[in-house]
């Protein structure tokens, strides 16, 4: 963490991305201190760097485990601007919990602690042993089996609803499929992947809708 003072805003956030070598709206940063007089004018910015971010995140996770009674570690790794974060502990099952339940719970809660604390969104994964990537794969095997039969009959397939990043997975899987085009639908927990075959060169309305969410392998939607 870094602070920075200056009469405005506005001149402390161009220190900031001037000496940090990026954008001013790259820069997570909170107010400290504002003070705004008839003859002084004075702000005060902390600037958080990535680990900071991933620090704070770490120690949540471990909160939680602790919590739970759980010796824990955690690593973190960045690809593709998702901060990944690996735990391993003493009773990793406990952790996944049953259909890896527990960890999309404790994924979910350690995202919104970090955007509440930093006051951005950050694309961010929990992972226990590499649990995700083995699920990843049997999900892009599915998603792949599913689509070539949707090709075959031309009918469209609904999988179950899943997490974003799951969907994600499925999107990923299937997007060079000929004649193969997947949305989203439904809200929160409910919301699943549909697979449906389309006439080459036609476009769907509710496709376009969904365009946003396909060809990308960020973990969020």
């Amino acid at each position: 963490m870094r602070e920075y003072v200056a009469k405005t805003l506005e001149d402390a956030l161009k220190k900031a991305s001037e000496e940090l070598e990026c954008s001013v709206d790259e820069l997570v940063y909170s107010i400290e201190e504002e003070k705004k007089t008839l003859f002084t004018r004075r702000v005060v910015i902390n600037v958080y760097e990535l680990e900071d971010v991933t620090t704070y995140a770490e120690n949540y996770i471990l909160g939680i485990t602790d919590s739970l009674g759980i010796e824990a570690t955690a690593s973190t790794s960045l690809k593709d601007d998702i901060i990944k974060i690996t735990i391993d502990s003493t009773n990793n099952p406990v952790i996944i919990g049953k259909n890896g339940k527990t960890l999309q719970a404790i994924s979910e809660l350690t995202k919104l602690a970090v955007s509440t604390k930093f006051k951005k969104h950050f694309r961010l994964l929990v992972d226990v042993n590499h649990y995700k990537d083995s699920k990843y794969r049997k999900l892009a095997h599915i998603a792949k089996r599913t689509a070539k039969d949707v090709q075959r009959t031309k009918t469209e397939a609904v999988l179950d609803p899943m997490p974003a990043d799951e969907r994600r997975v499925i999107h990923n899987a299937v997007k060079a499929f000929k004649n193969i085009k997947t949305i989203s639908q439904g809200d929160g927990t409910h919301r699943q992947v549909h697979i449906m075959y389309v006439e080459t060169n036609k476009v769907m309305p509710e496709q376009e809708e969904a365009k946003p969410e396909e060809n990308t392998t960020y973990e969020n939607e």
